[in-house]
């Protein structure tokens, strides 16, 4: 019971709502009772937590500002797609789809560790620049490819993967990606990382390797990418580089930022949100008023980033959050609060507080004023 009750069950909180959320759907799915609409926009939705996720390492912890998340999506794509599409006659599906993913994978974060050099010395704007610059320029060598290598500026045809499985497939990848990323910020190296976020000077002063740190940090979050990027490729029948503009970067990081700086729940709900916004919008709107999309678009977003960010709405944001009304709404026990086990009188100190100290002080030999006009001379 005692064991029980030392788990930190608010840490596994998130693999249990996603892990429920993916069995469900999954009845649904293979039972019939789930459309493919809702399949592809549950596909969509897991690679955006995916994606959002990965990038809170670089983003939230790291404190780095990178555009190129979309980049590193796009070799997984490419590479994976082309991988699938070379093995799927000879593996068949499942076996493809393994070896895809970790091709896709592992390239990505071969190229983001290439990508965290340059990051050991530049920050802010100049790496945004710079990571900016890196997905633009993968995104016009695939799109000038070959049509025999890579499709060129058609894009590439890649298989479809049963949509009554692939979704669940995404989900899987999405507690992977989870339980790397927090299991990483939880340790002693992730403590690292969040120092080197806080003040990389004073990290260096005590000793932390920020070059190892910086690497690891772009070099995970890329392999996640490429396999998002993977995800990507199979969800759809045909990759085109057009999809991985800077845009697509900056949405990414936009669901990280309305989710909060270093909060990986809120980057998943934040992911979900647009995701399913993007869908329903692009549903909704069709004929003449697709050209609404972007435009209302972009003021939920607005509204989503300034209630979020907003000082003056803290206030409201403490009060009416869920959990201050799940607490409202719980009954109060008072035997779960304990006294506080640091209080003065618990502490263990060779001098007990309450003992009045007292110095003695006696003097060897009256003062006289004769006697320090003689000791002068």
């Amino acid at each position: 019971m005692t064991k029980l009750n030392t788990v930190k069950w608010n840490h596994y909180l998130n693999y249990i709502v996603v892990a429920a959320i993916t069995l469900l759907f999954a009845i649904l799915s293979l039972t019939g009772f789930l459309e493919s609409s809702d399949k592809y926009l549950l596909e969509k939705i897991a690679i955006a937590i995916t994606l959002a996720v990965s990038l809170s390492m670089v983003v939230g912890f790291l404190g780095e500002l990178s555009l190129g998340h979309a980049g590193f999506m796009c070799i997984g794509a490419y590479l994976g797609g082309k991988t699938a599409v070379i093995l799927e006659p000879i593996l068949g599906e499942w076996p493809t789809l393994i070896v895809s993913l970790l091709v896709g994978g592992v390239v990505a974060a071969v190229f983001g560790m290439i990508i965290g050099l340059p990051a050991l010395r530049l920050r802010g704007d100049y790496l945004a620049i710079v990571t900016l610059a890196f997905g633009e320029i993968v995104r016009s060598v695939f799109m000038n490819s070959s049509k025999e290598s890579f499709g060129g500026s058609l894009g590439l045809d890649t298989p479809r993967f049963n949509k009554d499985i692939l979704f669940i497939i995404a989900f899987v990848m999405v507690l992977a990606t989870l339980a790397v990323t927090q299991n990483l910020i939880r340790s002693k190296h992730g403590r690292a990382i969040t120092a080197i976020r806080d003040n990389e000077i004073a990290a260096r002063a005590t000793g932390i390797d920020v070059t190892k740190y910086k690497l690891l940090v772009f070099t995970v979050s890329s392999f996640f990418a490429g396999i998002a990027g993977v995800l990507y490729s199979y969800s759809n029948f045909t990759v085109q580089s057009t999809k991985f503009s800077y845009n697509y970067s900056i949405e990414i990081l936009v669901m990280v930022v309305l989710g909060g700086m270093g909060n990986i729940n809120g980057a998943i709900i934040a992911a979900a949100l647009i995701t399913f916004l993007d869908v329903e919008l692009q549903t909704i709107l069709t004929g003449n008023l697709a050209v609404l999309q972007d435009l209302i678009y972009a003021l939920i977003l607005i509204v989503l980033v300034v209630y979020n960010n907003a000082p003056k709405l803290k206030s409201f944001r403490e009060k009416y959050n869920i959990k201050a009304l799940i607490n409202r709404f719980r009954p109060h026990n008072p035997s779960k609060h304990r006294d506080d086990e640091a209080k003065w009188d618990r502490v263990p100190t060779k001098i007990k507080m309450d003992e009045v100290l007292s110095v003695d002080l006696q003097v060897s030999s009256p003062y006289t004023p004769d006697k320090a006009g003689k000791e002068d001379k």
